[in-house]
């Protein structure tokens, strides 16, 4: 039975055991409610150095992780895949940030970072300009990404596919590999790939307690499935997928040296994809390529295949449209405080780039 929701001018905040439900129900009830803003997430994210407050007024509402920073600095506090508001209602908008506002200052927060899960608009971007944010270069999640269409049937989903990616998808069937569902005893495998995929492919990786945290929080309730990629007992790819509401997102990947030619990686998505479906998804984000037009990804990638254009090759195929967010943007609270973050930020950067 769905909580009854209590909308209500005062701040609420959400910060009990018993308050996950009427939480879950209150980003479901969203247009643009997202994962990354459900209950389990947050959960998720306090066991590895967030604090998390969940606040709503009068139906808008934004999960805030909040992280420390160093050298006395204070915090960030930021809204991944959020706020769910309505920016065309400023009213609304403005208790909401107020109430954000007063819990970010009682943790010394120099700016609230936020990355709305709405398509990049200019009538957004004035509607956040207005409300005092700024355009930030400092992103978390990837901005442009590939979303599939669920509601279609599988048929008309193989179709829209690339020639190729379907028939390596039927090609992966053909030679034997399985996909099975993986649970607990599975996991030091699955880490055991994912270091091994990190280090060939150059990129980083969450510890192996984080993998571990993310399967009982939420694969093991039901928000995600671990799928694994086998052909003859050996494992040759394995990916995490998650979902909340109508949106699935593929939130982890690997795979082995061998057996590439057996194409496991596109059976994998397809199973994912059919997984989604199932569960009533409506979208399934593959969840970041370039951010790059449309017309520049397609003139530039059969010539690059490093970084994420070769994951772009890999996942345009698939048959989805490009899809771009609004990026992150920052409120700034604390001026000073906030330029000398801005400062090292852009010094580290400069050092990892050298």
């Amino acid at each position: 039975m769905t909580p009854t929701l209590r909308l209500q001018k005062t701040p609420q905040v959400f910060d009990r055991p018993g308050d996950r439900a009427g939480w879950d129900a209150l980003v479901a009830a969203a247009p643009q409610g997202h994962l990354l803003q459900s209950w389990a997430w947050g959960e998720l994210k306090a066991r590895f150095g967030w604090r998390v407050q969940r606040v709503a007024v009068d139906g808008a509402c934004a999960q805030v992780l909040f992280r420390r920073l160093p050298a006395g600095l204070g915090s960030i506090a930021y809204v991944p895949k959020g706020p769910m508001l309505d920016f065309a209602d400023r009213p609304a908008a403005g208790r909401l940030l107020e109430a954000i506002r007063s819990l970010a200052l009682a943790r010394r927060a120099i700016c609230l970072k936020i990355e709305p899960n709405l398509f990049d608009d200019e009538a957004l971007a004035q509607r956040l300009s207005a409300l005092g944010f700024r355009p930030s270069a400092q992103t978390i999640q990837p901005r442009r990404t590939i979303l599939i269409d669920l509601e279609a049937e599988p048929e008309e989903m193989l179709a829209r596919m690339k020639q190729k990616t379907r028939y390596n998808v039927r090609l992966a069937v053909r030679r034997g590999v399985q996909v099975r569902a993986g649970g607990e005893d599975d996991l030091s495998a699955f880490y055991d790939l994912m270091q091994h995929t990190a280090q060939r492919d150059g990129f980083h990786i969450h510890s192996r307690a984080y993998y571990e945290a993310a399967h009982r929080l939420l694969v093991e309730p039901g928000l995600g499935r671990l799928l694994l990629a086998e052909h003859e007992g050996t494992l040759l790819a394995a990916l995490v997928v998650m979902a909340f509401h109508r949106e699935a997102c593929y939130m982890y990947g690997a795979s082995a040296d061998e057996g590439r030619n057996l194409m496991p990686t596109y059976l994998l998505q397809w199973e994912s994809m059919l997984w989604a479906k199932e569960l009533g998804c409506q979208v399934y984000d593959l969840w970041g390529v370039p951010d790059e037009d449309e017309e520049t990804l397609e003139a530039r990638f059969p010539e690059r295949s490093d970084g994420l254009w070769g994951v772009y090759r890999f996942k345009r195929g698939f048959g989805g449209y490009l899809g771009r967010t609004a990026g992150a943007w920052d409120l700034v609270y604390a001026p000073l405080r906030y330029r000398l973050y801005q400062a090292a930020v852009a010094f580290r950067n400069r050092r990892q780039g050298a």
